[in-house]
């Protein structure tokens, strides 16, 4: 391999894992921050990134049609390594990529700057980076608007994954009515049609709840007092 390796790689591949991003259909808000970041860095090619063991695979891409790229030939492989933006001037001036595959043949890469996208565990997930077929050099305000980008990506991805997390709690529960008729002497419960049904068997339609019967205590002593020594034994 000739890529770096993090050294909490298991557990930072586990939390890419849980995103649910890779191989996932584009997303207008991931095109939107790669859109801007091209336009502020003024490059042709922009890209979000994530860093999977074998593969580097791209969520947005603008300027680039392929949708990913194996992991030794990734610049961002090399970003996730740190918490600082990775800027590489002019590749083929630079020992780690200068015969890499996607610097002698296409896209020619030359220019690469990289935020890397770090969520709040502190994985680094793969990276916001903007690519040019010319050497040149980043501004200050670009480098710290491309920053600023990235943890907004960030946040994105932390937030489809909240809100993907509730959608799938949402679905599993059915939510039962904040008000329900019940009968004051049998307990039984009227539905929205007018029947009335057990409370198990309402509340089973209703939810994923499930029911074991027992007699508690109270109901052993009122109801079976000649068997209720017993049976209390048996209920504890």
């Amino acid at each position: 391999m000739n890529y770096p390796i993090p050294n909490n790689e298991s557990k930072r591949l586990e939390a890419i894992r849980r995103y649910n991003l890779l191989d996932t259909n584009p997303e207008q808000p991931f095109d939107d921050f790669i859109l801007i970041a091209s336009q502020i860095c003024d490059t042709p090619i922009a890209l979000i990134t994530l860093v999977d063991a074998n593969r580097q695979w791209f969520k947005a891409r603008r300027g680039l049609a392929i949708p990913e790229t194996p992991r030794e030939q990734a610049f961002c492989a090399h970003t996730i390594m740190g918490n600082e933006t990775m800027v590489v001037e002019d590749a083929l001036n630079d020992k780690r990529f200068f015969q890499n595959p996607l610097v002698t043949g296409e896209p020619k890469i030359r220019f690469y700057a990289g935020a890397p996208l770090v969520d709040r565990d502190g994985f680094g997930l793969g990276s916001l980076c903007v690519i040019d077929q010319k050497a040149r050099q980043l501004t200050k305000e670009q480098q710290l608007s491309l920053e600023a980008l990235s943890r907004l990506v960030v946040n994105q991805i932390e937030c489809r994954r909240s809100s993907a997390e509730l959608a799938e709690a949402l679905g599993e529960i059915k939510v039962l009515q904040d008000i329900l008729p019940i009968c004051s002497h049998c307990k039984k419960i009227r539905d929205d049609e007018g029947f009335w049904q057990s409370v198990e068997k309402y509340i089973t339609t209703h939810s994923t709840s499930t029911f074991s019967h027992g007699i508690c205590p109270a109901c052993l002593k009122t109801h079976y007092a000649d068997l209720f020594p017993p049976l209390a034994r048996e209920q504890k």
